[in-house]
């Protein structure tokens, strides 16, 4: 059992930020009339998405905007920050981890705890987890965790299975030692044997990049791709998230010996909301304990957690208990408890 409780953690706030370019998908030449459209919405429920485009941003732009107004609303100087954690899967370089570039950009001091985690679509609650080991002492006080992806990039526009899907945002929380605040609980899991579920072939070293990455051809699933393109078998990562996810979040519940109603909201990996559907239904869920991002964002990867938190600011209470659940590539998941009071959370924001 991955079971970890926490005291003396609070979330103090939280940003996002998206490109300023938004794309219809009712528009996309991968639809061949409304009808066929019309079924894509209906399973996927994701109408618009924002991507980069050719714009030339990167996870780490998105990530500064969010973390630089959030800063500011909280009122955070840059020297008092003593720890920066980054979590995502398009970073901008290879090599050097890019929370290091980001300390600079964002003028922190030169001591300042700094770390990239490797995760997608769980990599959110993941960080969160970390965060608060690190702060839980006392002997660091202040966290900002970026999550943030520009996954639209990876994927291939001739492949109706990931691009229409799949949208690009930064998001910054802000998190601290508060002494004796609330309580803060996680639960994990990892399957790695569905780790080619999602996944990109080339471009790394089991699979360094060769001629032959850049050609687009049609693949066994019958996908148009090249193998710098993301793969996702979505049957697969359907089942999985169905089964996982309330799994996770029932055990957490009950670790916490807490009743479902007695969480205010729940907030979802945004996938697609056919599984999420099926998830808030297997836990008996209200449809005004669930809100989505979806429908607008798209799937933004590790942003769609703290994404979807900003953009129901006006529906969801900065004060409460709150579950948030996380699930998909690696094949990896966690659900994390938390509490707010009088949390800070920032409107979306467009660059």
């Amino acid at each position: 059992m991955s079971f970890l409780k926490f005291k003396n953690i609070k979330i103090v706030g939280a940003s996002a930020t998206v490109p300023d370019n938004k794309v219809f998908n009712k528009n996309s030449p991968l639809f061949d009339n409304h009808d066929d459209y019309n079924r894509f919405f209906e399973s996927t429920g994701i109408e618009s998405r924002y991507t980069v485009g050719n714009s030339g941003l990167c996870t780490s732009d998105l990530c500064v905007d969010a973390a630089k107004r959030l800063m500011k609303a909280i009122e955070w100087s840059e020297d008092s920050i003593d720890c920066l954690i980054l979590v995502t899967q398009t970073p901008d370089y290879v090599l050097p981890a890019t929370s290091c570039i980001i300390q600079d950009r964002l003028g922190l001091k030169k001591n300042c705890y700094t770390l990239d985690i490797s995760l997608g679509c769980s990599g959110w609650v993941y960080a969160f987890s970390v965060a608060a080991a690190i702060l839980e002492s006392g002997a660091f006080k202040r966290a900002i965790l970026l999550a943030g992806d520009t996954t639209s990039v990876t994927k291939s526009p001739l492949d109706r299975s990931t691009y229409p899907l799949f949208g690009d945002a930064g998001t910054a929380t802000a998190i601290e030692f508060s002494q004796e605040f609330g309580t803060t609980a996680f639960d994990f899991g990892t399957d790695g044997s569905g780790f080619d579920s999602i996944m990109i072939k080339d471009g790394g070293y089991r699979n360094p990049v060769n001629e032959k990455s850049f050609l687009v051809e049609q693949k066994e699933d019958g996908k148009l791709r090249n193998d710098l393109q993301s793969i996702l078998n979505g049957a697969e990562v359907f089942t999985f998230g169905i089964s996982q996810a309330p799994k996770s979040v029932k055990q957490l519940l009950s670790n916490l010996d807490l009743k479902p109603d007695e969480v205010e909201t729940y907030l979802f990996h945004q996938a697609n909301r056919m599984m999420n559907e099926r998830i808030r239904t297997k836990l008996k869920l209200e449809t005004n304990q669930v809100p989505y991002s979806l429908d607008i964002f798209g799937n933004t990867s590790s942003a769609s957690i703290p994404l979807t938190l900003c953009h129901a600011k006006n529906d969801s209470p900065s004060n409460g208990r709150y579950m948030a659940c996380g699930f998909g590539v690696g094949l990896s998941w966690g659900t994390a408890y938390f509490e707010l009071d009088n949390a800070k959370i920032l409107d979306i924001n467009y660059i």
